[in-house]
């Protein structure tokens, strides 16, 4: 491919002349290769087996008939599985690979003893394994998103330290004093899921506290493996690549401090207001209330910062594949941000709880944030960890459109259903036959099927081109830290 124009050279990181920082990126890239290449190769696993799951799951809402004719394939296990396959063996296997690259470059320090980290990631993916076979058996636990038998939970907690434990060293024996934004996020983010995984799985697995509490503990954990877990991990990473891609630093470091730390003072009581109308104490709701529409300042912060490093360079940042993704994930933030706080009104609660509407609120945060963040910092890790581009920038293309149409087509989908759904619900008058309303929302569930279907068509796209350059012996290779992709003559930049 052409070499860059000299107009967008300045946009390629780590683009000058010093040989020196050249090298130590390159050996910490080395140090890191197999076993990015294998959470990567985990998390696109994951990604086919869940998307496959989900289109199974997402045809009986509207074909009960459908795979019926065996218990492996009823709609509970299916449902459970495709969401541990897309949280758990995707969405980790891909904080291991690109947030664990992230934070040796910040750290500047090679990882050491990666044969180590290998084998932790190995015993993670068997565990899951392990986990979502017996979901599909029928050893369930029937606690959302904590279904997860709890023969295989041991595994997984195990596996998560020898991973985690990587990041913390690195930063422990970081070159330098200064602390990056990014790497606020990414400790947080490591001291806090193991918190959440471990005191859920005690609570309400191993040794369940009594009552309502269990209904409490669930919902604290479930939304804050979202909130305290992938949301950091995702705004780290947007944090890293932004300035980066653009050869420009973040617009307010103190800004990105400030909505650090009221991400975490308030998103740890948000999750309690799904249960507004239930037998929790009324202090408690009214405090996941509160703190649900508090949540506002982090966003803002976030959504300013991002703006104001990225104003003016609408032409460059639409050029870079990375950053089509990740501008993506970081505009839905704001938007599935701000409806999350707008759910949590009792006013609101009062039509959308029990409905299609919460299911599209947790794809638009997992999905249309969390993963297309993700799918960018793959985008930009992997020329540098291969030091070769991409080989289709076609492929690129589809990944993208199909992926970003496919979301938004069912988050509108299952948010307007939703709120039909929840009125009608509330009008007993008019609607006295529940299975009236639920054969109401047929259309929607078909609309539904089809978006599931565009993400297949995006994620084989983004596998194929993945493993297409992992092994073409033949393919291009590039200086360590230059150009890395030509989106297409027309368009005429790289990232």
């Amino acid at each position: 491919m052409s070499q860059a124009p000299k107009n967008v050279a300045p946009l390629t990181p780590y683009s000058s002349a010093d040989a020196s920082i050249r090298a130590e990126l390159s050996e910490i890239d080395a140090s890191l290769r197999v076993s990015s290449l294998f959470f990567i190769t985990s998390a696109i696993f994951w990604l086919m087996a869940g998307t496959i799951l989900a289109l199974i799951a997402a045809i009986k809402l509207h074909e009960p008939s459908f795979a019926a004719g065996s218990e492996l394939t009823t709609f509970g296990r299916i449902r459970s599985a495709h969401m541990n396959a897309m949280a758990l063996g995707f969405g980790n296997n891909m904080i291991f690979a690109v947030c664990t690259w992230i934070m040796a470059r910040l750290c500047r320090t090679p990882i050491r003893h990666g044969g180590l980290l290998l084998i932790a990631g190995s015993f993670w993916n068997l565990g899951l394994t392990v986990g979502i076979a017996g979901i599909i058996k029928g050893d369930i636990t029937s606690v959302e998103w904590l279904e997860i038998p709890k023969y295989a939970t041991p595994l997984l907690a195990i596996s998560y330290v020898l991973i985690g434990v990587w990041g913390i060293m690195a930063f422990r024996f970081r070159k330098g004093e200064h602390v990056y934004v990014s790497q606020w996020y990414f400790l947080g983010a490591l001291f806090w899921f193991p918190w959440l995984y471990i005191v859920a799985q005690v609570m309400i697995i191993w040794a369940p506290a009594q009552g309502v509490v269990q209904s409490v503990t669930n919902w604290w954990f479930a939304h804050n493996y979202l909130g305290l877990w992938l949301t950091p991990m995702a705004l780290g990473t947007a944090y890293y690549l932004i300035p980066k891609v653009l050869g420009r630093p973040i617009y307010s470091y103190y800004l990105s401090v400030l909505g650090f730390w009221s991400l975490a003072i308030f998103y740890n009581w948000a999750g309690v207001h799904h249960l507004i109308g239930g037998p929790v104490p009324v202090w408690l709701l009214s405090a996941g209330i509160v703190a649900s529409v508090m949540m506002v300042i982090p966003v803002i912060v976030v959504a300013i910062n991002h703006h104001m490093t990225l104003i003016g360079s609408r032409l460059n940042w639409w050029k870079s594949p990375t950053l089509r993704f990740v501008v993506f994930g970081a505009v839905n933030y704001t938007l599935v941000s701000i409806i999350g706080s707008t759910m949590a009104l009792r006013t609101v609660n009062m039509t959308t709880h029990f409905t299609h509407f919460t299911v599209g609120h947790a794809h638009h945060g997992v999905y249309g944030f969390f993963a297309m963040i993700m799918f960018g910092g793959v985008y930009y890790m992997m020329p540098r960890v291969l030091n070769r581009e991409w080989p289709s920038a076609f492929l690129i293309r589809v990944h993208f459109w199909m992926c970003a149409l496919g979301i938004l087509l069912m988050v509108f989908a299952l948010q307007i259903c939703g709120w039909i759904q929840g009125t009608q619900m509330n009008d007993a008058i008019n609607y006295p036959d529940f299975l009236q309303i639920v054969k109401s929302t047929r259309p929607y569930m078909i609309i539904r099927s089809i978006s599931g279907a565009m993400l297949m068509v995006g994620h084989i796209a983004f596998g194929l081109n993945f493993f297409w350059m992992l092994f073409s012996a033949g393919a291009h290779r590039v200086q360590q830290e230059g150009p890395t992709l030509l989106l297409s003559k027309k368009e005429g930049s790289k990232t």
